[in-house]
């Protein structure tokens, strides 16, 4: 698996589409725009978490762990009678710690795009958070990460190139003051942008410049 939307068009993606539409009762079409967009945006956060040394640390042990991607073992399960309290539980945890106080307005910004309300964006991405996580898991057996900039790459490839919309999105969520915000990072980790100069402004011309 090279990539987030080779994610998403597998049997794992298929299924959470699928399971999380039924769970929300929102249509397939607008299941799957809510995680093409907030999938990026998580594990771009999950990079720049991983870029510290106690960061890359936290998150090798939870993929050796908590979430060795067991939880693929049956998706079909996870689905079937209602999404369990611990599994969104968990991913409140996961949204809390990458997204911080941003998670309000990643999840108001990816629903007013996909026109899914906030609370059904933010039940997507509770219940995706383990998932991927599962995901980062498996590759991480797969690939014999060990260290902290082999769990930096196997970030960075699985992020891979972004589509159009998704740049949109990510320019959305930019914090253009300045104050160092995650989201800042997370732009340019997704987009491959260079530092901000002179703004916002800036940093658009720099994405459309390329």
């Amino acid at each position: 698996m090279s990539g987030l939307l080779d994610l998403l068009n597998s049997d794992i993606g298929k299924q959470m589409i699928s399971g999380l539409s039924n769970q929300t009762g929102q249509s397939e079409s607008k299941t799957a725009n809510v995680l093409s967009m907030g999938l990026p945006v998580l594990m771009g956060a999950m990079k720049k978490n991983a870029s510290s040394n106690d960061g890359a640390q936290g998150l090798m042990s939870a993929l050796s762990n908590k979430h060795d991607g067991s939880i693929l073992n049956n998706l079909g399960g996870l689905f079937q009678n209602g999404v369990d309290d611990t599994v969104l539980s968990d991913g409140a945890g996961i949204l809390n710690h990458v997204l911080g106080g941003k998670q309000s307005q990643v999840e108001q910004t990816i629903g007013a795009k996909s026109g899914v309300d906030s609370g059904s964006v933010s039940e997507i991405l509770k219940v995706a958070a383990p998932i991927l996580m599962g995901v980062l898991g498996q590759q991480k057996r797969a690939n014999n990460v060990s260290d902290s900039n082999g769990i930096s790459s196997l970030l960075g490839s699985m992020l891979g190139g972004q589509p159009q919309e998704n740049q949109s999105l990510i320019m959305s969520l930019i914090d253009s003051d300045g104050d160092g915000s995650v989201l800042d990072d997370v732009a340019d980790i997704v987009l491959g942008s260079g530092k901000k100069k002179g703004g916002l402004g800036g940093l658009i011309g720099g994405f459309f410049g390329k």
